[in-house]
C-alpha cells in the first residue's frame, strides 16, 4: 500500500467553482458562496473556513457527558464547538449555536492555545462538539494534531455526514468518536435533518474498520423514532454490521428548539428500546438524559466493572481492561 494522499478539503472544478470535501453535501461553492453549513466559503478559488479559531463555548466536563463510557473513565474532556450545521433538526439541544451563523471574531483560540487549555485544565481528552465538528474540520484537525504530541486523545461528536475522504484521514488522528443515529427512515433524514441515512450508516461502518473506537447515540422521540421496527433495524445493523460490542446510547428528548409541544420520552420507552437491542444481542446499551445510572456490565458473568452515577464513576473494576471476575475483554480505550 502506498502512502495516502493527503485529505484536500475541496476540489477546484471550472470556472472559480470549488467542491467542499467536507461532508456528505459536497456543496459546489461559486466565489463568494457560503455552504449549506453557514460556515465555509469559496474566498478567491479557495475554501476559508469563517470559524476557524473563533469558538463559541468551551467547557471542561466529564467524558461521561460526551456521552463516551468505554473512553477513559472518570477522566476530563475540553469540549468546544464554533457556531454552524450541516444538518436542520427540530429538536437540536444546541440550536442556539449550531444554527447560528453569527461568528464572534473578537473571540480568539488558536490551535496552541485550545491544547494549553486542555493541558492547564487536566483534560486527558478534547471533544469536538456542541456543534457539528465535521464543518470545522480544518481546526478541529490542526488542534488534534498537536493535541496528540501531548498524548492527549481525540473525541469527534457528530452526527456522522462526513465525506469518506475526510473519514480516512480521521483515523490518522481521532481516538474515538460518538455518532448519532437519529432514525432508520431515509425520508424523515432527508425532509426533517436535511441530511441522508445511508450515508450515516456508510460512515459508521467506515469509523469502525478504520479502527476509530465508536459509540452511537439515539434521541428517541416519541411518535416519530421509536417503533419497534425502528429499534429493531437499528439494534441489527449496529449488532451485525459494527459489532455487538459497541456502545449504544438511547437518550431520552426533552422539548426544545422547534419542537417545544412534542412531549419528553418516557423511561419506559426507553427500557422498551433497550429490551429490543438486548434481544439483538448488543452487550452495553445505555440510557441517558433520564437520570438512570448507566453501569457496564461484563457480557459474560454481568459482574459490574463500572458503575456510574449522574456523569462520574463511582467505581472502576477493570483490570488492564478485564473483567475482573473472569478475564473477559471489556471493549474500549482504557488507558
Amino acid at each position: 500500500m502506498g502512502m495516502q494522499p493527503s485529505f484536500s478539503y475541496y476540489s477546484p472544478t471550472k470556472a472559480g467553482k470549488i467542491v467542499c470535501n467536507l461532508c456528505r453535501h459536497a456543496c459546489e461553492l461559486k466565489e463568494g458562496q457560503t455552504g449549506i453549513c453557514g460556515v465555509n466559503r469559496n474566498e478567491n478559488g479557495v475554501l476559508r473556513t469563517l470559524v476557524y479559531a473563533h469558538p463559541v463555548a468551551v467547557h471542561v466536563d466529564p467524558v461521561e457527558k460526551k456521552p463516551l463510557y468505554h473512553l477513559l473513565p472518570d477522566s476530563k474532556v475540553l469540549s468546544f464547538g464554533t457556531v454552524g450545521c450541516n444538518f436542520k433538526c427540530p429538536f437540536c439541544q444546541n440550536w442556539d449555536i449550531s444554527q447560528s451563523k453569527q461568528i464572534d471574531e473578537t473571540v480568539e483560540v488558536s490551535p496552541e492555545k485550545m491544547v494549553d487549555l486542555a493541558v492547564e485544565y487536566g483534560a486527558k481528552s478534547i471533544a469536538y462538539t456542541y456543534n457539528e465538528p465535521t464543518i470545522f474540520y480544518p481546526y478541529a484537525k490542526d488542534i488534534g494534531l498537536l493535541a496528540k504530541e501531548r498524548g492527549i486523545k481525540n473525541i469527534f461528536v457528530s452526527n456522522g455526514f462526513e465525506s469518506e475522504a475526510m473519514v480516512s484521514d480521521m483515523a490518522s488522528w481521532v481516538d474515538a468518536a460518538n455518532i448519532d443515529l437519529k432514525s432508520w427512515d431515509d425520508a424523515y433524514y432527508k425532509k426533517v435533518l436535511k441530511g441522508g441515512l445511508e450515508e450515516v450508516k456508510s460512515t459508521l461502518k467506515q469509523m469502525v474498520k478504520a479502527g476509530i473506537w465508536v459509540e452511537v447515540t439515539s434521541l428517541l422521540i416519541e411518535g416519530h423514532n421509536d417503533s419497534e421496527t425502528q429499534i429493531r433495524a437499528m439494534a441489527c445493523f449496529i449488532a451485525q454490521e459494527l459489532g455487538t460490542h459497541i456502545p449504544w446510547h438511547l437518550s431520552a428528548f426533552y422539548p426544545n428548539y422547534k419542537m417545544q409541544d412534542h412531549h419528553a420520552t418516557k423511561l419506559a420507552t426507553l427500557l422498551k428500546a433497550k429490551a429490543i437491542a438486548q434481544e439483538e444481542s448488543l452487550q452495553y446499551i445505555y440510557l441517558g438524559n433520564i437520570g438512570v445510572e448507566g453501569s457496564t456490565k461484563c457480557p459474560h458473568c454481568q459482574t459490574p466493572v463500572i458503575e456510574r452515577r449522574g456523569y462520574g464513576t463511582l467505581t472502576n473494576r477493570l483490570k488492564e481492561g478485564r473483567c475482573p471476575e473472569c478475564s473477559n475483554i471489556i471493549e474500549g480505550i482504557w488507558r
